[in-house]
């Protein structure tokens, strides 16, 4: 349907096409009525003005969230052009050039928040003060409904439908224990020497991650372990003596308690990769954020690489 079946005598409503603009970008209602500080079905209302003003479908429902029709890529063309002039009119005039502004949420693991995230957005802010952050830490695969954040970064290379994905940067995995642990046990000389070790990592029933599952694969099955949904706890767990740890090496090259064990029998090369509707991505604050994540893994590769032998 063509925009010649709008009804009669209604205008598009300014606020109706910000409505579209958030479910394009987030993918769900409820998701776009939390950044907009409406309900759901406020939201939803607004959107079914919408498409009656214009007189056609602007949204379809699909497996991996709320999509735009032919029709409704249209009208985010002018709601974006709305964001950004009220985006300007709301800023002081020193600081209306680059209109990065807004809320951008992020999905990431929660290693990858701490070390990189928190210091390049943090950053970010300084010298963008109308830019808000939301941080969601979950070491998980890619959402295949993509809905709800604007921004993800998932560990392996994704398989995505409808949606952008790019190389980060690669990361190595090693095996750390601590001097206490070693003294106590003695030193693995082999990998099948782990056999007879307590190891620490995930929860195998919640672990989602493909690649994390592979390297942990590549080990044989331990006397004992340990095991949480947290990276930070194996790390401190390594720490305390509690078994053998498979850890990022930014993570554990950084604590002088743990040593590295069988380098040249276990170095898992691993990547974190980007992932974003294209919707998202056509946000000048999105694009910033990302840019930021980018220039902070480059600038600090050496560190993801892990201190050589």
């Amino acid at each position: 349907m063509t925009q010649s079946g709008a009804a009669p005598g209604i205008q598009p409503s300014p606020d109706d096409l910000l409505v579209l603009l958030a479910v394009a970008r987030l993918g769900r209602f409820s998701a776009a009525a939390a950044a907009l500080g409406v309900n759901s079905t406020t939201a939803s209302r607004r959107v079914a003005a919408l498409e009656k003003a214009v007189g056609g479908r602007l949204l379809v429902r699909s497996p991996r969230g709320w999509e735009l029709t032919e029709l409704g890529r249209g009208a985010l063309v002018v709601a974006e052009e709305i964001e950004k002039s009220m985006q300007q009119l709301a800023t002081p005039m020193q600081t209306r050039t680059d209109g990065i502004g807004g809320l951008v949420r992020i999905a990431a693991s929660d290693a990858f928040v701490a070390r990189f995230a928190v210091p390049a957005l943090a950053r970010l802010q300084q010298a963008h003060p109308r830019l808000s952050i939301e941080l969601i830490s979950a070491t998980q695969r890619v959402r295949q409904n993509r809905s709800g954040v604007d921004l993800e970064i998932v560990v392996g290379q994704p398989d995505v439908h409808r949606a952008i994905a790019g190389h980060l940067t690669d990361y190595r995995l090693g095996l750390y224990a601590s001097r206490t642990y070693l003294d106590r046990y003695g030193a693995p000389r082999h990998l099948a020497d782990l056999a007879d070790h307590r190891l620490i990592f995930y929860i195998e029933s919640s672990l989602q991650v493909d690649e994390l599952d592979r390297a942990a694969k590549q080990l044989p099955e331990p006397a004992t372990s340990l095991r949480s949904t947290s990276v930070f706890a194996h790390l401190e767990a390594a720490a305390e003596g509690a078994g053998v740890a498979i850890l990022p090496a930014y993570l554990g090259d950084g604590r002088s308690e743990l040593r590295r064990l069988l380098r040249t029998e276990f170095d898992y090369r691993i990547s974190y990769w980007s992932v974003a509707r294209e919707e998202s991505l056509r946000s000048n604050a999105v694009r910033a954020v990302l840019a930021a994540l980018r220039s902070e893994v480059a600038d600090r590769a050496a560190e993801l690489q892990g201190v050589p032998d």
